[in-house]
Order: structure tokens, then sequence, then C-alpha cells
């Protein structure tokens, strides 16, 4: 029986860079012999990066993905590891492959095998990933091939992303090993289903199965990692690290291939069924308890990348004394180092001492740069040149904050980083061009009461480790608000405490249901027609937000994007037409 040595070599792809991911691979191919693999594998997309958008259909970049496919293998060759089997994902396309309109170049989410020198096999899929709410069929085109490729004197089937929900397929290939490279995003609860799909897979192939996983951020989506191997019974042998480059080598006793002369071979993945009657959709699942110290992690992490890839080293973050830009401000200097990011406090005449004073201390007590500049100069300026007040005049409060912010990113050229979080995202309370402004939003798809909870445990970190809790504890305790009218607190504003306003909008955003459903779970209607309101005229809002890290299944702007007119919204099961505007209080425009 044939031993194999595996490495899965998940690495963090920089999107375009495709001579900086190659050399990557050549890097990671090398540690991986080192500690004698004889097959690598590296993710989904490693050669280009992902998720492509638009820019996958650009044909001069297929071509430059498969040219630089073709390079990689001969440096691999070049630098003696020709005779190790490196298996990576990438883009290919040609200018003769039209797609199905037929216009352009078609793009097709591939899997090589590069061996002596040459790419000996290649596996491709008609559709390129679409990280959005999971549909088990979507990418089970007609046309869409599995290779089987015989390595060390084993078959091994190799898969691309969501290739492994057709177990039948795998079964029939009679492989030794089913081989996955994945691009897999983070969202709460995500590594569980993707760790019950390989157990499916490999019980229902009747051979252990290997998942490479890319890390790293990109955009709006935040890679996981968690590399893994199955055993044909199901059962977990062997995990990555998650959330950071890591490379996991396994040896493993598999059966001996059906025909070693054999090389590669290509099985044809099946066309969706058509059913009559079609079967019932799968209901999305309430959404799993967050875990803090992994939700922490995702959001560090897409916010280095972000600032990384971007080409920035520091970052600015409007300090209130609140909650949000707290949690904000150290998860900014757990990614980038708190000598890089700075806090600005920006008073007004409504601004409390202990906003001002707590403000300070977190600059103490993580050691920011930390600064100072009152906003009622700007506001009297407008204030002397427009008769405003009410809302109005909270508005240019806001607005002054915003201003002055992004004049510092400018000048300084560090990323403005927004503090506003998931519930006042999903409720409008936010100021358009105010507190909305920013290059990136880490707290985007993180709703309140978590953001509370992450205070809290990355508190109790630091007394484990024995340093100081950067988060001030008065700032977790008191009661939030907007500190734009004297005595103003966020009670005022909203239809429900935070604890009962969350937990309706994770069942109307995430879990997708109906006004009628959330009633029958026991929510004031009330309140509920008040949230669905405050939920869906904000949409305008949010599709003028900066992008933040996905940690839900349905994440405002990548999952859930609503037309802006609109005066029919369909909920779940059911529809209703909204009434004349009748929440105002929130609506800071």
């Amino acid at each position: 029986m044939p031993v194999l040595r595996v490495a899965l070599a998940q690495t963090n792809p920089v999107l375009g860079d495709i001579d900086g991911n190659c050399s990557a691979v050549l890097r990671w191919s090398r540690k991986a012999a080192d500690q004698g693999a004889s097959l690598v594998a590296f993710p989904e997309l490693a050669v280009t990066g992902g998720p492509l958008r638009d820019l996958g259909s650009q044909p001069a970049f297929a071509a430059a993905s498969a040219a630089g496919l073709t390079r990689l293998a001969a440096d691999l060759a070049a630098e003696g590891l020709g005779k190790v089997s490196v298996v990576v994902g990438y883009l290919e396309g040609s200018d003769s492959t039209q797609r199905a309109d037929g216009s352009g170049c078609a793009a097709h989410n591939a899997v090589a095998l590069l061996r002596d020198g040459h790419v000996v096999g290649r596996s491709f899929k008609h559709r390129l990933p679409h990280h959005g709410v999971f549909d088990e069929v979507r990418n089970f085109l007609p046309g869409n091939s599995l290779m089987v490729a015989c390595v060390d004197g084993t078959d091994v089937a190799l898969a691309v992303g969501e290739d492994i929900h057709a177990p039948a397929v795998f079964a029939e290939a009679g492989a030794g090993l089913v081989l996955q490279v994945c691009a897999a995003p983070y969202h709460v609860g995500g590594h569980h289903g993707r760790m019950t799909a390989l157990a499916r897979l490999a019980r229902a192939a009747g051979t252990p199965v290997a998942s490479v996983n890319a890390v790293g951020g990109q955009d709006e989506l935040v890679f996981h990692g968690g590399s893994s191997i199955v055993a044909a019974d199901g059962s977990q042998l062997a995990t990555a690290a998650h959330f950071v480059e890591d490379l996991l080598v396994a040896e493993l006793d598999l059966p001996a291939a059906g025909d070693p002369a054999a090389g590669t071979r290509r099985i044809a993945l099946p066309a969706p069924k058509i059913v009559d009657p079609p079967p019932q959709p799968i209901p999305v699942p309430r959404h799993p308890p967050a875990e803090p110290g992994e939700v922490w992690q995702a959001l560090v992490t897409g916010t280095r990348d972000y600032a990384r890839k971007n080409g920035f080293a520091s970052a600015v973050v409007a300090l209130s004394g609140g909650i949000d830009s707290t949690v904000v401000a150290v998860i900014a200097a757990d990614a980038l180092g708190p000598e890089n990011v700075l806090g600005i406090s920006m008073p007004s005449v409504f601004s409390s001492d202990h906003s001002m004073f707590d403000a300070e201390e977190l600059g103490q007590r993580v050691g920011l740069d930390f600064r100072v500049v009152p906003i009622q100069p700007v506001v009297d300026s407008v204030a002397a040149l427009l008769p405003v007040d009410g809302v109005a005049l909270e508005n240019v409060q806001a607005r002054a904050r915003g201003m002055l912010l992004m004049a510092v990113s400018n000048q300084e050229g560090r990323l403005a980083l927004n503090t506003g979080n998931k519930t006042e995202y999903s409720c409008g309370h936010n100021t358009l061009y105010g507190d909305q402004v920013g290059g990136y939003a880490p707290l985007k798809d993180v709703p309140k009461t978590l953001v509370w909870a992450l205070a809290r445990w990355r508190n109790a970190q630091a007394y484990a480790c024995d340093t100081p809790a950067p988060v001030p504890e008065r700032t977790i305790t008191k009661e939030p608000s907007p500190e734009l009218q004297p005595g103003q607190v966020d009670s005022q504003l909203l239809p429900a405490p935070y604890e009962v306003l969350d937990r309706i909008l994770a069942r109307y955003v995430e879990d997708q249901l109906s006004r009628d459903e959330l009633v029958a779970d026991g929510f004031d209607a009330d309140v509920v027609d008040c949230v669905i309101e405050m939920v869906e005229r904000g949409e305008f809002k949010r599709q003028q937000a900066p992008p933040g890290p996905k940690i839900s299944v349905r994440a405002f702007g990548m999952d859930r994007r609503m037309p802006i007119t609109n005066r029919f919204v369909v909920h779940g099961h059911s529809a209703s037409y909204f009434p004349a505007p009748t929440v105002t209080a929130v609506n800071h425009t």
C-alpha cells in the first residue's frame, strides 16, 4: 500500500499580484519538500488571489494567470522541486472560449497539477466562485470536469471549491484520496459546516479527504484557513491553524492506483437534475452563537490585510469614549501595532467630561498616538452661515467630525477606520458624510451586543497575560449616547433595548423571517413594524457605506442588497406595504 506524504499550504495571496503569489508557492513548496512531502496543495485561485469579481472576465488577466502558471512550473523545476507534485488553483481563460451569451472571454475557476517543469493536468469549472449565500448546486454546470491524477502510485481526485458537494461523483472516481483546493470565507459557524461537508464526502467516497483553504482578508471577505485532513470514516485526522499562513503535513496510507501508468484522466461532473415538482428550498439555519475570540481574529485579520494590501501602514480612528470607537481602536492596534494608530477626540459643547476622559484613557492604555481637536469652531461657523437646529444641527456636528477625520487621513496617509456597527447600519442610526465616513469599517457586520462581548473578551485576554486591559471598564458599562443633544442616550432613539433589537435584526436580516413569523416568535408587533421600517428605509445609507469584514451568513452589501426606491418589500413568506414614514429620530441623513 503506497504511503503518500501530503502537505497543505494555506497561503494568503494578494489579488492581482501573480508574480508575488507564484513566489509564495515556490517558497512554501520548498518548505513542504524539506519536510519530505511529495504532494503539496495550495488554495483555490492561489495564483491570482480572489474573489475576482469582474476582473476575472478580462482576457488579459486570464492570460496573465495562465502565463504565470507556466512560469511557475518551470521555476519549480529550476529550484530542484520538479519531482514534487504541486496542485495550485488559478484562473483559466482563452479567446476561443465564449460565455453562454456569446460575448467576451469565458473565465474558468481551475486547478492544475505541476510536475517536472510542466502543467501535467488541469481541471476547471465554468463559473468563478461566488461568496454569497451558500447554494449547493450553483457551480454544477454542464462541462465541469473532475481530474484524477496518479501521484506516487495512488490516484488523487482533485476537487475545486464546492465540487465536494457532489459526493457520488467522487465515489465513482475510485481514487485513493480526494484533494480539495478551496477559498472558504469565514462566517460564524462556517468551519463546522465545512467540516461536516468534508466528513460526508469522505464517508460517501470511502476515502480520506484533504482540504486546503486560503487565509487572509480581501475587501469584505476574511478567509480563515483551518485546512484539514479527514479519514474515510469522517473523523478528523489533522487541522491547520486558523487565520494565519500554515503548512499541514501528514503521512497517509492509501490504496494503490488502478493504473499507475494512466497519468491523469477526467470525469465529467453532473449537470443539475431537474425534478418535478421542485424540492423545497433548504431553510437558512438559525445563526449559531458567536465565539468572541474567533470573531476578534477575523476582524483583526480583515483590518490588517485591507490596510496592508492597499498600501496603508497606519490608521486613524475618531475616539468618542464610547464602546464602538474603543473596540475599533483596539482592533486597529492589534492589527497594525499601537504605534501606527492615531486616535482623535473631537469634542463638542455636548460632549461629557467622562467621554473625553475615557477616550484619553484608552489612548494611554493601548499606547496610541492621541490628539484632541474640538469641533465647536467648525459647528459655529456653519451655524453662522445657515439657520440649523434639531436633527440638522446634530448632523452638522457628525459631519464636522467626519471632515476633520478625512483631512487627517488625506494629510498623513492614514487609513480612516469607520466605527459603525451592524445594529446602527441596520437601523439607519448613522449620519451620511459624518460618522459613516471612512475607508474601512471593522464592525460593519458586528451587532452592538457582540461589540460589548468582544470588549469583555479582549480585556479577559489581557488579564490572562498580566497586561493592562485595553478597554476602560466605564466604557463597557455606561449607557451608549451619540452626545449630539443635552442628555441624549441611544435608548431614546431606538424602539427597543439593544438585547431585543439585535435578536429581531438577526432573525429578520440573517434568518430572513417575515414580520408575521417575528411576531409569532414573541416579539412585540409594534416594535417589529418599527424595526422593519427602519431597516428598509436605511438601504440608501448602507449602499454608501465603506467595506467591512463579513462575519455572518448574510452581510449587508454582499448577501443582502435591496432597491433604494421601493414601496413593496417581500419578507420571507409574506409581503407587506409600508405606510408613510413614522420613524424619523434615527434617520440621520
